[in-house]
């Protein structure tokens, strides 16, 4: 028994290491040689840490972000209380949803190989941070849910839900890419159907996205890394140089956060940490998914021959780069006037992440002109903000008020705002 608990607290207790056994079995059962094999599993553990040295730096800048909107919009709520948090939930629960998504990935291959359902989901970062969301909304429902109970409800949703939404989006997929050799395996998938349908029923088909000549001034538009800067630059220096006008209590605790330094310049700093944060959880996912999804792939692709693999969202871009811009501008402008809406009217300050809205727009984008143009396109982006900015009210606020709220402010996805209340709904009902 004793070897028993050890195993259980500083294997399946930490979730980095767990992390790195899956990876180390999936490279082991392909027969890679010695050296892939250590280099795999040490860059899937590392990867793994280094997203959680990134949630932190967000998570820091965010405790600027949204009690200064907050005084600029006069509300009088508390910003984010005590809450459990990114870190403290992956050292409760990480090993719990690294062994979900592993299970969940095994039904996924299952029902791709006995259905006729022949899809493999392999974007590995989205099965990551969606088995999150939904364990933390899991716990914030129904309460502190056994080990065991977790993992298999956890398992059978995502199992379900990578084999079932390439299926869901793959009549438009084939229209978009010419053939049925791919699929879209991403959060991005609710948005990138309404967004087809809404170009169907309001749009142009005839007038096509591409057709258009985009300025190669608008070239950095394709850098999420910049675009984030740039626009949370923007909201940070806006709502400082507001906050440097007001004499209330509240603007002088925030301007007294600079100390000696211009609070304009310390917000605009905030605004470049934010997007650091985000690079460098990127480069975390990078690294673990890199490892992590070939030992997937190698191992599904023997089950499951002539599957299609469900892939990240950028594989839709090169086939309508200019409806990816349009995307994104629909959203931007549907960001910004949420951002004023939801502020003065349930009193929440909306994080409009970048990182999200892009890649969720610019895919709604391809998605709705590929049924309804240039029109389409901008309304796939205006719909992708508007889920995102009241899915993150509710998610933040009804789904996840203990739990990990600060991730779902960036990192929370289109799909699992949808989702959430279903989820919540049933852990409800089962547990």
């Amino acid at each position: 028994m004793d070897i028993i608990f050890w195993f259980a607290k500083n294997v399946f207790g930490q979730p980095a290491i767990l992390l790195g056994f899956i990876v180390l079995l999936g490279l082991l059962l392909q027969k890679k040689t010695a050296s892939q094999t250590i280099s795999g599993t040490f860059k899937a553990i590392i990867g793994f840490l280094i997203i959680g040295a990134g949630s932190g730096v967000i998570t820091n800048a965010l405790t600027v972000f949204e009690p200064l909107w907050k005084e600029v919009f006069n509300l009088s709520s508390e910003p984010l209380g005590d809450f459990m948090g990114q870190e403290g939930f992956n050292a409760k629960y990480g090993s719990a949803v690294t062994l979900a998504m592993t299970l969940g990935f095994v039904i996924n291959v299952l029902l791709a190989r006995f259905t006729k359902l022949k899809f493999i989901y392999l974007t590995g970062h989205m099965m990551f941070w969606t088995t999150t969301i939904f364990a933390g909304i899991v716990v914030q429902a129904a309460g502190d849910v056994s080990f065991g109970k977790l993992v298999i409800f956890l398992a059978i949703i995502m199992g379900l839900y990578w084999t079932i939404q390439p299926a869901l989006t793959q009549p438009f997929m084939r229209k978009i890419t010419g053939n049925d050799n791919i699929a879209l395996g991403h959060t991005s998938a609710s948005v990138a159907l309404l967004g087809a349908l809404a170009g169907k029923l309001l749009g142009n088909k005839e007038n096509d996205s591409e057709k258009i000549k985009l300025p190669k001034g608008l070239e950095f538009l394709r850098d999420s890394n910049v675009i984030t800067a740039l626009t949370m630059g923007l909201l940070f220096l806006i709502g400082a140089i507001i906050i440097s006008f007001k004499d209330t209590p509240g603007a002088k605790e925030l301007l007294a956060q600079a100390g000696d330094q211009s609070f304009i310049v310390y917000a605009i700093i905030q605004s470049f940490t934010f997007t650091a944060g985000i690079a460098v959880v990127l480069v975390g996912v990078r690294m673990f998914i890199g490892e992590i999804v070939p030992a997937f792939k190698g191992i599904a692709t023997k089950i499951v021959p002539g599957a299609k693999p469900a892939l990240d969202s950028p594989v839709v871009f090169p086939y309508a780069p200019n409806a990816v811009i349009l995307g994104f501008l629909g959203s931007f402008v549907g960001a910004l006037l949420w951002l004023v809406v939801l502020g003065n009217t349930v009193g929440y300050v909306f994080v409009p992440t970048m990182i999200v809205l892009f890649f969720h727009s610019a895919t709604a984008g391809v998605f709705g002109n590929v049924t309804g143009g240039v029109r389409g396109a901008l309304m796939g982006g205006f719909i992708t903000s508007t889920v995102v900015a009241w899915g993150q009210y509710i998610t933040v606020k009804l789904l996840l008020p203990d739990t990990i709220p600060d991730t779902a402010m960036w990192a929370a996805d289109s799909d699992m705002f949808i989702l959430g209340p279903i989820i919540r709904f049933l852990a409800q009902l089962l547990f």
